[in-house]
């Protein structure tokens, strides 16, 4: 049979073996594809009020073009963005509402400004019920934001708390994405000296909202809700066991079936929870259509969640599933990106 290389494939080869940098310069970019649920954004104003709050260091640096930096090195092609906590309330209504509509116009001026690269999980001034009534109003209906985004708790109070039930029923009535990211609980801070609040309490509080939603027959009375919790459920996967005893003991009306059907329902992303032992624990609890990808950057960078699906023994279709599919089942939209 002819060879069918000419010599100009065969010096071309050869200069690729002798210098491996040459020829990954050579070699096809892939297109991005992945889908970043957990990516935060910080406009001006927002990060001016926390500063003037803190008696820690800033917030980390970040603009858009650092975001897309990120995501270009990682094969992100769209990053749904969310606020940092300790969200937007500081005790005054006025000014949560006002911080409110500017943050949201912020990020929807950003997904403007780059197309198909940035969504938006609006930001609701709560505990400000009328306020956030009439900020869902707008974020979904006027900027179409992806959905919206809430903290674990809000003023001490957590999701499944009677006071939000206004908010949960109107999200549920429009089956609204609702991301959900926790933040620092008033219970429990400096409990052990030298270990911070974010290393232990901030996935705790993940599992604190989520029994709240379940126990509280919230998410029995919103089923048409679609909530993403952070960090892989937080500590749920783990306590499954000791929420499935609390149900039967109570015999619960809400959670006839057990809490294992319905925390199979809500969705999960894996920043800061995609080593193997947490992926495995997520993955025993629900299934891989409900598991998403999630970076958390700039807290963390976007490489660490790509580091930790990359070592994970996924099948294709599972890992395929994770970085995008899901996703797109849940914001259709996302299709065309």
């Amino acid at each position: 049979m002819k060879n069918m290389f000419s010599r100009r494939d065969f010096v071309a080869n050869s200069a690729a073996a002798a210098f491996p940098a040459l020829a990954l310069a050579q070699a096809p970019r892939t297109k991005p594809y992945k889908i970043d649920v957990h990516h935060h954004f910080l406009p001006p104003r927002h990060v001016e009020r926390i500063l003037a709050l803190r008696e820690s260091g800033r917030p980390p640096r970040w603009t858009p073009e650092l975001s897309l930096e990120q995501m270009d090195q990682n094969g992100v092609a769209t990053s749904i963005t969310s606020l940092v906590q300790p969200g937007l309330w500081f005790g005054n209504n006025d000014e949560a509402r006002s911080l409110a509509r500017y943050c949201n116009e912020y990020g929807s001026q950003m997904a403007k400004d780059h197309p198909g690269r940035f969504g938006l999980f609006a930001a609701l001034p709560l505990p400000d019920i009328e306020g956030s009534l009439r900020e869902i109003e707008y974020a979904l209906d006027t900027l179409h934001a992806d959905g919206i985004g809430l903290f674990t708790q809000h003023d001490g109070k957590y999701l499944g708390d009677p006071a939000f039930a206004p908010v949960l029923d109107e999200l549920n009535r429009r089956k609204a994405v609702v991301y959900v990211h926790p933040t620092q609980p008033v219970c429990c801070t400096g409990l052990v000296k030298g270990v911070t609040v974010s290393t232990i309490e901030y996935a705790t509080d993940s599992t604190r909202t989520i029994a709240s939603v379940l126990f509280s027959g919230t998410a029995a009375r919103c089923p048409d809700i679609r909530f993403i919790f952070s960090h892989g459920g937080g500590t749920l996967p783990f306590l499954i066991g000791r929420f499935e005893r609390l149900a039967e003991e109570r015999k619960d009306a809400f959670l006839p079936h057990g809490v294992a059907p319905e925390a199979r329902k809500f969705y999960y992303e894996v920043a800061q929870a995609n080593h193997p032992g947490a992926l495995a624990a997520l993955l025993k609890l629900a299934p891989i259509s409900n598991v998403l990808y999630g970076s958390d950057y700039p807290l963390r960078p976007v490489s660490q969640v790509t580091a930790g699906v990359d070592k994970y023994e996924f099948t294709a279709a599972q890992r395929r599933a994770l970085e995008r599919d899901n996703a797109v089942r849940l914001m259709p939209r996302l299709s065309k990106v």
